[in-house]
């Protein structure tokens, strides 16, 4: 294991295609090799590796967005002016489409990685919280207060598709075969639909508010956060988890799992605790591969190579970490 310890809490772990970098609060993005870009004018609020696969698109609260290399930083764009505070609150990019997407108070703003003249603003009612391409890297939705939006990338003039559901929901994203939309929620548990016909779906039950999901095995399982263990629910079929019940895995009732990582289509999953430890396990075998069984501050940043041989991670404290992943 490599082990760091960083002067700031990191904001998230990522891995580009040389190796794990850390989006930290004061500004900075660290490197694997241990050089780093200072970069912005006050803390990362969110990362995203930058379409390529090189590097690390970073927004931060100097409503900057910046790609990241390692020696090279450069500016791709700004929040609008029109936006309070002008902070870059949620992030993603795709790689099929080469965009990027990211939100600023009540606006999403697209962009493309290979043409710096390209960008589009869209308008939403309420703040916008959580911003998720769909797997072809055509449609972005949104989360925000009562539900969700869902925008054509590239088409200027348009009205979104709304999915609605009471609350604030908190962050997005869509299943690997682009059928569902599931959300976070400030209150306790997920909500989703099927696009096809917009039906609901209400996934609940969590003693803890849920801050981290991610698909495995090939779109089949979802997993979350927000419990004693991490948090199955199931995607087989064109029903997805209605009617169906989550399992758990990792199960400790003494400390509860705050991130959860995984690189779809592979089967492992990562998951970050309480208590400072780190897990990954393939659900589909037996037991847990503890990569960090240390305790200590809880994990606030977790990540999983694109080919699940690799995990990163970071706790409150800013010590961080990057191991290889043996499971037996």
């Amino acid at each position: 294991m490599t082990t760091f310890s960083f002067d700031a809490q990191v904001t998230s772990a990522h891995f580009d295609t040389a190796g794990a970098i850390f989006a930290l609060g004061d500004g900075s993005v660290r490197f694997e090799d241990r050089t780093f870009n200072a970069v912005h004018d006050g803390a990362i609020l969110c990362a995203t590796v930058h379409p390529s696969g090189e590097g690390l698109v970073t927004g931060g609260d100097d409503g900057r967005v910046i790609w990241n290399r390692r020696g090279e930083a450069g500016v791709l764009a700004t929040a609008k002016g029109s936006n309070v505070g002008g902070w870059i609150d949620a992030i993603d990019a795709s790689p099929e489409t080469k965009l990027i997407a990211f939100s600023s108070g009540k606006t999403l703003s697209v962009i493309d990685a290979t043409d710096m003249g390209f960008r589009r603003d869209f308008q939403h009612e309420r703040t916008v919280s959580g911003v998720a391409f769909d797997p072809k890297g055509r449609r972005v939705a949104t989360s925000t207060y009562g539900g969700a939006c869902l925008w054509f990338a590239r088409i200027a003039e348009q009205k979104p598709t709304k999915l609605v559901w009471a609350g604030s929901h908190t962050g997005v994203a869509f299943s690997p075969d682009g059928a569902f939309v599931v959300t976070t929620m400030q209150d306790m548990q997920l909500h989703g639909w099927r696009l096809k016909d917009s039906k609901n779906m209400r996934m609940g039950g969590y003693p803890s508010k849920v801050r981290s999901m991610a698909f495995l095995s090939k779109g089949s399982l979802l997993a979350t956060s927000g419990a004693q263990g991490a948090v199955l629910w199931p995607f087989t079929g064109s029903n997805g988890p209605m009617g169906r019940e989550a399992s758990e895995i990792g199960f400790d009732d003494s400390t509860t799992v705050t991130l959860v990582a995984a690189a779809n289509p592979h089967g492992r999953l990562a998951a970050g605790l309480a208590d400072g430890r780190v897990w990954v396990a393939d659900p589909a075998g037996q037991g847990l591969n503890f990569v960090k069984a240390g305790k200590g501050a809880p994990i606030v940043a977790l990540a999983l190579s694109p080919d699940a041989a690799r995990v990163a991670w970071a706790d409150e404290d800013g010590q961080a970490g990057v191991s290889d992943v043996v499971i037996d």
